[in-house]
């Protein structure tokens, strides 16, 4: 079922450059000790082809310069794309949790945190370029969507904050340590304090609260379409790669996946994401072994996705 994306705000525009609400918001995260965006780098090559395993296939090897730079173009902003659409999540998310406070430290605690991913947000946006990835249409994107307009307290606690805040401060920190572009590095870097309080606040608040039979369902219900998404290993790779060189053959995505080492790069990512789960709940990373989620797909059946 599609969601409407309220809560997130995926779907709200931007003003014009000249509307004075842009200039409110602005000396407001001025205020708030926020630098103007550099513009020294136009570079849209902020990770390059290593940082994606490129190196190793034969297929990108072969393509012409201006085909290379396209795909890591492409695979560049949608790197990019996906943190704005995340940190946007995150604005939005902290906001609805400012409601389902049950304290007024809660209430305060979450309040910041919106602010935290606000700053994040605006740092990052100018660095966005020409958005690549429709948050509508991701698969990653609209789920992360649809959890957040879940009402039930537990199933955002642990999902967004336990899980997906945990993964994210992995994320960051292989971003941040494979860039390129030293501005942006700095900038990933700087988000890791504020994202590991996030993390940390949401294991305590899980940990205080009552989990029932039907949260519990809800929750492993939305890992087991998160997973699933790592099992299948770097489709986004495979997209950018068809994007530029055409059509893709069957044994030729089976051949890319084989050299991207699909299983090493899912089996990493899964067990990962295993331990962050295990350290606060072991019952719900037992339901999802018993689904075998956190085994990955092999390069024949990753070919099939995507």
């Amino acid at each position: 079922m599609k969601t409407e994306l309220s809560t997130v705000g995926f779907n709200l525009p931007d003003l014009a450059q000249e509307n004075k609400t842009n200039r409110i918001l602005a000396a407001a995260l001025g205020e708030r000790g926020m630098a103007a965006a550099p513009t020294d780098d136009i570079s849209p090559i902020h990770w390059e082809a290593g940082y994606f395993d490129l190196d190793r296939v034969s297929i990108f090897q072969g393509a012409r310069a201006l085909e290379q730079q396209q795909i890591l173009s492409q695979l560049n902003q949608d790197l990019l794309q996906e943190s704005i659409h995340i940190e946007q999540a995150g604005v939005g998310y902290m906001a609805k949790m400012v409601l389902m406070a049950e304290s007024n430290q809660e209430c305060m605690l979450y309040a910041l945190f919106s602010a935290d991913e606000t700053m994040h947000l605006a740092q990052l946006k100018p660095y966005g370029g020409n958005p690549t990835t429709d948050a509508a249409t991701d698969p990653f994107l609209q789920l992360l969507a649809e959890i957040v307009e879940s009402m039930d307290k537990t199933v955002l606690l642990f999902v967004l904050q336990v899980v997906l805040e945990g993964w994210g401060l992995t994320h960051y920190r292989q971003l941040a340590r494979g860039c390129i572009n030293l501005q942006l590095r700095d900038l990933f870097q700087s988000f890791l304090q504020a994202e590991s309080r996030h993390h940390g606040a949401g294991v305590t608040l899980f940990r205080q609260a009552d989990l029932s039979a039907p949260s519990q369902a809800a929750i492993v219900d939305c890992l087991a379409m998160f997973l699933q998404m790592i099992r299948v290993g770097p489709q986004r790779v495979l997209g950018a790669i068809a994007t530029h060189k055409g059509h893709l053959s069957r044994p030729q995505r089976i051949q890319i996946l084989q050299q991207l080492d699909t299983v090493a790069h899912s089996h990493q990512r899964l067990q990962l994401l295993k331990s962050i789960m295990a350290q606060t709940s072991a019952t719900i990373v037992d339901e999802l072994e018993q689904k075998d989620l956190f085994t990955p797909l092999s390069p024949e059946e990753a070919a099939s996705y995507g």
